[in-house]
């Protein structure tokens, strides 16, 4: 009889904890964002000129090294910060400087950011600076989108494609 009744009890806390996980994985409701607004992201990961310029090495220098450490050049590690802005109707929504990654400030920068917009037909400008320069822009692109409420717009970077990506 104790065995029939531990066997109950075990299905009973079986049943239970499957309740209880039913319901976490249903109730509450995530909402990913207001079904009135529409969502602008702003997602890249890039890596700016270095600080430094290479410096190439002539044939001698070369062969000072050894066979398996040979190299045309000697690069400093450390990476420029991204400097990024963007635009919507001519307002400036984000403007801001991103710091490389890495222990020698030698990765990529990221930056990602979310904002709600209202719905309808938007101007969106996005500029990047990635080297030295103090005036002007490396990439800059601007298009004209109807946004729709509850949906997402998306802005990428990639510089083998020519820069921003717009979705």
């Amino acid at each position: 009889m104790g065995s029939a009744l531990r066997f109950l009890l075990q299905g009973a806390a079986y049943v239970a904890m499957a309740l209880l996980l039913g319901y976490f994985a249903t109730l509450p409701p995530y909402q990913y964002g207001n079904a009135r607004l529409a969502s602008v992201k702003v997602s890249l990961s890039h890596a700016a000129d270095r600080v430094k310029p290479c410096v190439q090495l002539t044939q001698e220098e070369i062969a000072e090294f050894a066979a398996n450490m040979r190299r045309t050049e000697i690069c400093e590690r450390e990476r420029l910060p991204l400097v990024f802005e963007l635009d919507i109707d001519g307002e400036a929504i984000i403007r801001l400087r991103a710091e490389p990654s890495g222990l020698w400030n030698d990765g990529p920068a990221s930056i990602y950011e979310r904002l709600e917009v209202a719905p309808g037909e938007h101007a969106i400008a996005a500029r990047l600076r990635d080297t030295a320069r103090t005036v002007g822009w490396d990439y800059a692109n601007e298009v004209m989108v109807e946004l729709q409420p509850g949906r997402y717009f998306t802005i990428t970077f990639k510089p083998e494609t020519g820069g921003f990506n717009f979705r």
